[in-house]
């Protein structure tokens, strides 16, 4: 990846992940694991687990950090049984009803297995970048939200639950609870704010985190102080050239609204003023829906002026419009992995070809799973 890096933001991952066997039996091992490996977090659920990156400007450094937390884990794995990490981001074999809590003693956990139960058992990919100005981060928030269904169509990789196909591509965000449910386009950093203030006030949110929408503000100190854009809305992205691109991406469209005071959808959409607010949010949640069902072949409505367009197409479109920004900034090549998905499709779409082929759930899982180790055992330390 081309220098110099102080023409790229800060970034990072937080990656949630089934363990399990190699036939895709999801075992409960995150106690274990967190107790005795640092950098690595419980979640309810024991069955996934936690890990992160610190915060880079580099590409190269981001893709390395990744690729050493999941080969110390898969080591982890070995070391104690025939396990491996199980791809997708639901339970696609095995119980899918029983909550199996990974901190009994922990009231927030308990509090999550009574009012969620296995909803939340899934497993995802957040990418979190830096945007030091508030109230630009704020707006990179309202273009994100009203575009975060094109990252899902990308990286939809949950079409099973339970051994079966549940009729959708990314059954995680389908069942995920949502909290709190109609979050609306933040109007600016105060709007947040009082926003989240309230919610925790009324027992909606029971923390500062309990935000759970396709992205939000984010910070050590949030919602007073924010200093990055979390986008949560990927399923778990198994092949790190992918990641790398769908953070590329994500970098690149914020590097425009940065660089365009005018690129804001309260601005630039061609909805009505007087309920424009509420008619993106919506159009936002519905195209988020209606990305669950189909991921790339969804038919959505653009932010612009709330006309049809298939997701491929707007992801061709975004691609076009991005590629100059990203390669100014020195990272236009970490975008190339995306012309290959928008070829080969999701993974929840090549997984149900290969079901409607005649392979079962196990055997999908199986490959998938036997595929991502080979990956994460020689992918490169260089992205491009």
């Amino acid at each position: 990846m081309s220098k110099p890096h102080h023409k790229q933001l800060l970034k990072g991952l937080e990656e949630e992940v089934y363990t399990g066997t190699l036939d895709g039996e999801i075992v409960g091992l995150s106690n274990q694991i967190a107790d005795e490996m640092d950098g690595y977090a419980t979640e309810p659920d024991a069955r996934n687990v936690e890990h992160t990156t610190d915060p880079t400007r580099d590409y190269d450094l981001l893709l390395q950090q990744l690729m050493h937390k999941r080969r110390l884990l898969r080591q982890w794995l070995t070391q104690h049984g025939d396990y491996t990490l199980v791809p997708g981001a639901t339970i696609s074999l095995g119980d899918a009803d029983t909550f199996h809590i990974s901190r009994p003693e922990n009231p927030y956990y308990q509090y999550i297995r009574k009012t969620y139960g296995t909803n939340v058992v899934t497993a995802s990919t957040h990418i979190n970048v830096g945007i030091p100005d508030t109230e630009m981060l704020i707006r990179a928030t309202r273009v994100i939200r009203c575009e975060a269904a094109l990252w899902l169509a990308l990286s939809a990789t949950s079409p099973f639950l339970g051994g079966r196909a549940t009729g959708f591509h990314s059954t995680r965000w389908r069942i995920f609870p949502h909290t709190p449910s109609d979050v609306p386009l933040f109007l600016s950093h105060a709007h947040y704010v009082g926003y989240v203030q309230a919610q925790l006030m009324t027992g909606v949110m029971r923390n500062i985190r309990h935000l759970w929408s396709s992205v939000r503000p984010n910070g050590t100190e949030a919602p007073e102080h924010v200093q990055r854009l979390e986008l949560r809305i990927c399923d778990r992205v198994a092949c790190p050239d992918e990641l790398m691109a769908l953070t590329a991406l994500l970098e690149a469209r914020i590097w425009q609204v940065i660089e365009d005071d005018e690129l804001d959808p309260m601005r630039r959409s061609t909805l009505s003023p007087c309920t424009r607010a509420e008619q993106l949010r919506r159009i936002a949640d519905e195209n988020e829906q209606a990305v669950t069902v189909n991921s790339l072949d969804a038919e959505l409505r653009h932010w612009r002026d709330g006309k049809p367009i298939k997701a491929r197409e707007w992801v061709e479109q975004l691609l076009e419009e991005v590629r100059p920004t990203a390669k100014a900034h020195g990272f236009c090549c970490g975008l190339d992995p995306l012309e290959r998905l928008l070829t080969t499709g999701s993974v929840a779409q090549r997984w149900l070809a290969d079901h409607a082929a005649g392979q079962s759930v196990q055997q999908i899982i199986h490959d998938a799973a036997e595929h991502a180790a080979e990956v994460d055992a020689v992918q490169k330390d260089t992205v491009c």
